[in-house]
């Protein structure tokens, strides 16, 4: 039997390829809302960023999140997005 592909993402903060369920989904709902998807089940257009909140703040000092989503985003999403991450690291 061939063995199960891993689905690879690219973290947008350090650029390396790792496996899906290790790194995080950001989300841009269709209504353009901009959160952190934790399950991976929301709808809309994804990026992904490591379980560190080192790689976001690479991924908004490159302005990489914009770029993917061709929006601004606020640096109050961010900052929730930062204490998202922080909160879910404490607990795992």
């Amino acid at each position: 039997m061939k063995p199960k592909k891993i689905p690879m993402r690219m973290c947008l903060g350090c650029g390396e390829s790792k496996p899906k369920r290790e790194l995080v989904r950001i989300v841009k709902s269709p209504e353009g809302e901009i959160s952190l998807d934790f399950t991976g089940k929301k709808s809309g257009r994804g990026a992904y960023i490591c379980r560190d909140s080192e790689c976001l703040k690479k991924a908004r000092k490159n302005k990489r999140l914009e770029k993917s989503f061709s929006c601004r985003i606020d640096d109050s999403i961010y900052e929730v997005m930062e204490n998202e991450l922080r909160s879910e690291s404490e607990n795992n």
